[in-house]
């Protein structure tokens, strides 16, 4: 029988009752058309899963939480943190969602100088508070218990400029000298960039130099950016990590 993992933004504690949200709850009730009584494993982001039993009383909606501890899917060993700059739509909706499914721990949203997607302020709150919703689906999809970090929209030269020192930074370019059979084993945090469709400007590849990034070359073709990133992680973890 297929478990129902569903993420809720609450504290959950083993015999307390916890309301659910409301983009929660519609999706049980709705989506999934589960009743009052129906078991469900949920999670917030604390690095553990719990057993719950839902509660239907009305518009009043929540999990009692039963246990603690339920087998949630270990996290990589490899700590990775992709720098994606920003796709159209759904391209950056996949980007994520197989990052996160590859164990990603945390991405950065780049705005590089081709970057085509302009975010104002407001514009810029939509598309978090969605790429937040895409990261919850893709977590309870994968069974991770921790949701990636995801850090503000920001310019790629600003982002770069703020870095601390680090022990591997990569940033994907087709025509690098130096593939991934010939990286060293990383000591710490792995610090991706992948560019946008129009690829990195020497401004960017500038910055990005400065701030000590290696250009990496993946293979002998040249991939989308919604293919790139994916590719690169799954790759890096295979090497590195747990797949």
């Amino acid at each position: 029988m297929r478990k129902v993992r569903v993420f809720v933004d609450v504290p959950l504690v083993p015999g307390a009752e916890a309301a659910l949200p409301d983009f929660a709850a519609e999706h049980l009730t709705r989506v999934l058309r589960l009743g009052d009584g129906a078991t469900v494993v949920c999670f917030n982001g604390d690095g553990n899963d719990y057993r719950g039993i839902l509660r239907l009383r009305g518009r009043v909606r929540s999990i009692a939480v039963e246990a603690c501890n339920e087998a949630a899917a270990p996290e990589s060993p490899l700590r990775i943190i992709l720098a994606q700059c920003i796709a159209r739509g759904e391209k950056m909706d996949s980007v994520l969602q197989k990052a996160t499914e590859l164990g990603v721990a945390g991405i950065v949203p780049l705005i590089s100088e081709r970057t085509e997607v302009r975010l104002d302020e407001e514009r810029a709150e939509r598309r978090l508070a969605h790429w937040m919703r895409v990261l919850h689906s893709a977590c309870e999809q994968c069974g991770r218990a921790k949701v990636p970090h995801l850090h503000p929209a920001i310019g790629l030269p600003d982002w770069a400029a703020q870095l601390v020192p680090g022990p591997l930074r990569l940033v994907l370019a087709p025509e690098a000298p130096t593939g991934l059979h010939e990286l060293a084993a990383p000591s710490g945090e792995v610090i991706l960039v992948v560019g946008p469709e129009g690829g990195l400007s020497d401004r960017d590849l500038t910055a990005l130099s400065v701030a000590g990034f290696t250009p990496l070359r993946l293979g002998p073709r040249i991939l989308r950016t919604e293919t790139a990133g994916p590719a690169a992680l799954a790759a890096l973890q295979s090497r590195f990590g747990d797949l």
